[in-house]
């Protein structure tokens, strides 16, 4: 996955969460997962906010994966991307 096809994923993610923001309170929460990405996109020497985003990124695949399949998909494939990039 080249960072073109990750900004994609990142958008088909916001699409998603736009979809979902009125099923789930909890989707503000991977709305600034989001966020946090593209600033590790942008800044990736960060070590900070490395750390933070890993941990977001675990805990929110685990707590929406049986409630919205779709999102923990994308997201999935981004944590495979970022993985592959050493991140």
């Amino acid at each position: 996955m080249t960072d073109t096809q990750l900004r994609e994923q990142l958008e088909k993610l916001r699409r998603e969460i736009d979809r979902m923001a009125g099923d789930d309170p909890k989707v503000g929460h991977l709305g600034q997962l989001v966020d946090d990405l593209e600033h590790k996109l942008a800044k990736p020497s960060d070590a900070e906010h490395h750390d933070r985003l890993l941990r977001g990124l675990k805990d929110t695949i685990s707590e929406f994966e049986t409630e919205h399949p779709r999102a923990t998909a994308i997201l999935n494939d981004i944590l495979v991307f970022l993985s592959n990039m050493g991140i």
